[in-house]
């Protein structure tokens, strides 16, 4: 068997027909034999899907006690509900369950009384992202302890998550932008980095595999790995200008070695060019998605419009971003008639 630069737990073997072949091998997860070849997009497609949702938890199932929170973790699992989601979803869901699971794994889930979940969350309340994500977690396993009759009741029912002043992710500003773009010239990974994500306002996981393939009549086509939405956004004509000045492979993005990148290993590499060009540490690459969706609107985009490009779910976020560059304009407006000669009153 051999590695040969593939990703981790594939290797390469010859069949019994005397034909080379790929598999991904791991303790714990199904083998999986490839249908695409490496470095093809399809072969990406196939991995990150092995690796982020393949059903791990199911080892040691038979040793699960019934009745315990890990017994509700397991079926949760096996549920449509988790079947229903995106790979992405699957592995940040999963990380939390687990850790859960860690210390909580143990206990019957019905002595989880409403009282000890209120604590556990406010145990996190320095963390109020943390604690409101852990809290709908607990409801979705509530809801398959009382489906499967192992409660009667929902404790998690009337527990409020922990309220947070954070805005989320800082939106670049133009001098921000413009910093980084006096840093990282045109034809430079790190300027066709902050163009596909400014450009197309995609998440990190969807920029980082796009590629020649997805461009089709002057659309990029690609399907969303957290909400498998499908899109085809448009190439603005500076993107198109980097695409152009860039040396591309098949995937636009790839590691000094040639490689795919993950989603964590490019947050940590744009966070690098960031630093390199003195950029605030609020500057992140999801930072970008939020500033293309205000640029959208304060070219006078309505929610709809941006949520076409962006492809988020929920229009409550993108109308923040009309919002308030609808507050701008009118200011602006409001302003400009004073200017004229106009008096208040």
């Amino acid at each position: 068997m051999k590695r040969r630069g593939l990703p981790k737990w594939v290797t390469e073997f010859e069949d019994r027909h005397g034909k080379f072949r790929f598999r991904a091998r791991r303790k714990g997860f199904p083998v999986l034999y490839f249908r695409a070849a490496p470095g093809t997009d399809a072969f990406e497609q196939e991995y990150r899907s092995w690796r982020d949702g393949a059903a791990r938890p199911e080892v040691g199932l038979s040793r699960t006690r019934p009745g315990s929170v890990s017994d509700v973790i397991a079926r949760y699992y096996r549920s449509t509900a988790w079947a229903g989601l995106a790979p992405l979803t699957k592995s940040s869901r999963r990380n939390i369950l687990e850790r859960f699971r860690e210390e909580h794994g143990d206990k019957p889930i019905a002595a989880l009384q409403r009282e000890h979940v209120k604590r556990i969350i406010e145990a996190k309340a320095a963390t109020p992202e943390a604690a409101n994500n852990l809290l709908k977690m607990l409801k979705q396993i509530m809801r398959v302890a009382v489906d499967c009759g192992m409660r009667r009741d929902d404790p998690t029912l009337g527990v409020r998550g922990i309220r947070s002043k954070s805005a989320g992710f800082h939106s670049w500003d133009e001098a921000e932008i413009a910093m980084f773009e006096a840093r990282h010239p045109v034809g430079t990974r790190a300027r066709l980095a902050l163009a596909l994500l400014l450009y197309t306002g995609q998440r990190r996981s969807d920029v980082i595999r796009m590629g020649r393939q997805h461009v089709k009549d002057g659309r990029i086509h690609l399907r969303q790995q957290k909400t498998g939405h499908a899109l085809a956004v448009p190439v603005h004509a500076a993107l198109a200008g980097v695409l152009d000045a860039t040396p591309l492979g098949l995937t636009f993005l790839v590691t000094q070695t040639g490689k795919p990148f993950t989603p964590a290993g490019f947050g940590n590499w744009f966070r690098e060019m960031c630093d390199n060009a003195g950029m605030p540490k609020h500057c992140s690459a999801h930072g970008l998605r939020k500033a293309a969706a205000r640029r959208l609107a304060e070219a006078g985009c309505s929610a709809s419009q941006i949520a076409a490009v962006t492809g988020h779910k929920s229009l409550r976020e993108v109308e923040r971003y009309v919002a308030a560059a609808s507050q701008m304009k009118l200011a602006d407006d409001a302003m400009a008639a004073i200017k004229s000669g106009s008096k208040f009153g």
